[in-house]
């Protein structure tokens, strides 16, 4: 399934470290999302998703934000149907390394698998493949969110 994500990104707080300040769920993150869920999703690479296109290189292959947006769609849905209802999971931190280039009509495919619950943080370890090929891999850090506590506060409404 081809499916488009764009990186999210959490607001800033004071440490790097430290997740958006929000109400978290009455529930455990770590009953809610067990570690080693996983999830796949797939993107047949088009011009649009070339470096050219989205601005980050000149070369008429995948390019990175895109690898990354695929990666982080793969992490989106470890989780999505197990949030707790008024939930959901914002990106915060990402290591990826990108080493492979995809041409124009191959198929990648990004796989996440939770790694590590630590309160209301979801620490995934991700790969991007194309057939045997690694084409890039890393940690994608999401943090749990209350949605419309977090929507307002990007708003500058809360």
């Amino acid at each position: 399934m081809d499916q488009e994500h764009p990186a999210e990104q959490a607001p800033e707080s004071p440490s790097e470290s430290d997740p958006p300040q929000v109400s978290g769920p009455t529930t455990e993150p770590q009953s809610v999302f067990p570690p080693g869920l996983t999830a796949r999703v797939e993107l047949t690479v088009t011009d649009v998703d070339t470096a050219q296109a989205v601005g980050s290189g000149d070369v008429p292959v995948l390019g990175t934000p895109r690898v990354l947006a695929l990666a982080e769609a793969a992490t989106v849905a470890a989780t999505a149907s197990r949030l707790p209802a008024g939930m959901t999971t914002v990106g915060m931190r990402v290591e990826l390394d990108h080493r492979v280039p995809t041409a124009i009509g191959r198929t990648a495919v990004a796989q996440a698998r939770l790694a590590k619950v630590d309160g209301r943080r979801l620490l995934f370890e991700v790969a991007v493949t194309e057939g045997a090929t690694t084409v890039a891999e890393g940690r994608v850090e999401r943090v749990l969110v209350d949605r419309h506590r977090f929507v307002e506060r990007a708003l500058g409404t809360a």
